[in-house]
């Protein structure tokens, strides 16, 4: 899969968005970009997929725009949580069972 932003119309639109949430959140830069992560998450698998909305447990419905890996987490974001403003949704990477990567 190719790297994309949701709601993006450009390459170039998709790397200021994807720029901006890692400055917001104060991500590292990032080797690789996670395109899918799937990890425990109060006893259930949660997955996550850029494109796709967060999982029902999250109680919100919101389309996952970037996850990235901040060393001992990676952080989901969608447009209320990690993007504009709140904190993004955390995923011990102890409890991550699988992770997909952009080409």
């Amino acid at each position: 899969m190719d790297f994309f932003v949701p709601s993006a119309t450009s390459p170039q639109q998709a790397e200021a968005i994807f720029s901006s949430i890692a400055t917001h959140i104060s991500a590292p830069e990032q080797a690789k970009r996670v395109y899918k992560l799937s990890w425990q998450h109060e006893g259930e698998v949660c997955t996550c997929e850029i494109g796709q909305p967060l999982p029902d447990v999250f109680r919100v419905d919101e389309t996952v725009l970037a996850i990235f890996d901040c060393g001992d987490e990676y952080q989901i974001c969608t447009p209320n949580r990690g993007a504009i403003k709140f904190e993004p949704v955390h995923a011990s990477k102890s409890t991550v069972t699988d992770v997909q990567f952009f080409n």
